[in-house]
């Protein structure tokens, strides 16, 4: 059995999820669930990162302490699970003091047994938003891009941790492929940021402007882990690094290195600059994959308070159900680009894929089934040219999935069910009584092979689809119309 591990990108605990949030997960549970089905041995994990200036503030503004704000923020994205029927294995939250300061801390040690930690004062430009100092060339019109705000002037005392004396090692790693980084664009864009030069990167703040909320540095009780050093620990941290118990060290060894990383456009730098750059001077392996995939706009704009475009995910799965949200953010959006969404745009998506589509083919197989007990459901179909299709789609499917293009992955199998769709119009098995049960079996096995295809995509809805074929009854109306 093959092992395959999958981890994503972890969010800040400041506030709670909203869209924004769906496309990590959700991408990484489709890569598992298909790995599942392969009969690989999987463990996806997820997590949150609640540590950092931004975590203080919030948490003052709403007159709470830090752990206070963290512990409802946790509760909110770990809600997630059973919002979007998500399958993680494991929930990692860096404020565990048992199960992960263990690893941030061997992590550091590691980092300074190779000399590449050190102590300086600094003077720059510090963008709360990242969590990290950025330089004015990061800047566009004196503003941080993504977040919009001006960076804030600081002047301390930290350690940094020595990335320069890692940017050829990373560079020729990247290049060559023993780290993977897809899609090709943000290959060659972090190559471009590499070959401008790498530069050593601040890892520790004073605990007094922290409140004491993070991880200690080993040896330094006046400072506190900066963001990095901690939350990108996480990945290796949930699986035992930093514990020294058998089990763990067993445990750690089985699973890493990740197979696949999924993370947004704006964490490439600190996941295929920094990451790298800590794990090869802790002699560590490097992940075999990141994916990046693009933002979620809506109405085409940026998500933000300021614009009032912010959208709860239970908001719309309430509104719309599971699988449909599933199925929008997987049709719709391209992974590795930017996607929008938009009210207009889902009901557009749901009525004429889902309704008229899906719904549709499976209500009508099904009927004509149900309406012969004579129809043998699971014989295997005869029929050539439904077995070369179904065959085909397999192949552009799952081939699909595994280049990360979920998008043409669907479009693959909804070929399929146009297929089928043709299919019942041409035989009009209702007036061939002689080819009825040829037909219909054929039209079956189609049926019987979408839901299949669909199972990393749509789960339940592939549940649903499975259990009517071998009841050989209708499940009810898979995806009423809406207005």
């Amino acid at each position: 059995m093959n092992k395959f591990y999958i981890t994503t990108s972890i969010p800040y605990a400041n506030a709670g999820p909203h869209v924004g949030h769906i496309l990590d997960p959700l991408i990484a549970d489709v890569l598992a669930r298909r790995r599942r089905v392969k009969g690989d041995e999987v463990r996806f994990l997820t997590g949150v990162d609640e540590h950092g200036i931004k975590i203080v503030r919030a948490a003052k503004s709403q007159d709470k302490t830090p752990k206070q704000l963290v512990d409802e923020n946790s509760e909110k994205f770990r809600a997630l699970r059973d919002m979007l029927n998500l399958s993680w294995d494991d929930f990692i939250r860096t404020s565990d003091e048992k199960r992960h300061w263990p690893g941030a801390q061997k992590m550091w040690q590691a980092l300074a047994a190779s000399g590449d930690i050190y102590k300086k004062k600094y003077r720059g430009l510090y963008c709360i938003g990242h969590e990290a100092f950025v330089t004015e060339k990061n800047l566009i019109d004196g503003k941080c891009p993504d977040h919009q705000k001006n960076p804030e002037m600081i002047e301390e005392e930290n350690w940094f941790f020595r990335l320069s004396k890692y940017s050829e090692k990373i560079e020729s790693k990247i290049k060559n492929n023993g780290l993977r980084i897809l899609p090709e664009s943000r290959k060659n864009e972090i190559l471009s940021l590499i070959k401008e030069g790498l530069e050593d990167v601040s890892f520790s703040r004073p605990a007094e402007k922290l409140k004491d909320w993070g991880v200690p540095v080993p040896g330094d009780d006046s400072q506190l882990m900066y963001v990095w050093c901690d939350a990108l620990v996480n990945y290796i941290s949930a699986i035992g690094y930093g514990h020294e118990e058998p089990n763990s060290i067993a445990l750690f060894k089985k699973w890493w290195p990740a197979d696949v990383q999924v993370i947004g456009k704006d964490n490439l730098r600190f996941h295929a600059a920094i990451w790298p750059g800590m794990l090869l001077s802790a002699g560590i392996e490097l992940p075999k994959t990141i994916f990046v995939h693009g933002f979620v706009n809506v109405d085409g704009k940026k998500i933000s308070k300021t614009v009032g475009n912010v959208i709860l995910p239970e908001e719309i799965v309430k509104k719309y159900g599971i699988d449909s949200v599933r199925y929008y953010f997987l049709r719709e959006f391209p992974a590795r680009e930017d996607g929008d969404y938009s009210e207009e745009k889902f009901k557009e998506r749901y009525n004429g894929d889902l309704a008229n589509g899906l719904g549709n083919f499976c209500a009508r197989v099904l009927t004509l089934a149900s309406r012969d007990a004579n129809v043998l459901i699971h014989t295997n179909n005869t029929n050539a040219e439904i077995d070369k299709k179904i065959k085909e789609t397999k192949k552009i499917a799952e081939g699909k999935i595994d280049e990360f293009k979920f998008h043409e992955a669907l479009e693959a199998v909804w070929e399929l069910i146009s297929f089928g769709d043709n299919y019942i119009n041409q035989t009009k098995p209702w007036e061939s009584p002689e080819s009825k049960k040829e037909v219909i079996i054929g039209l079956v096995v189609i049926l019987e092979n979408v839901a299949e295809l669909l199972n990393p995509f749509l789960p339940e809805t592939s549940e649903k689809i499975i259990a009517a074929i071998k009841e050989n009854k209708k499940p009810g109306n898979l995806f009423p119309r809406i207005k």
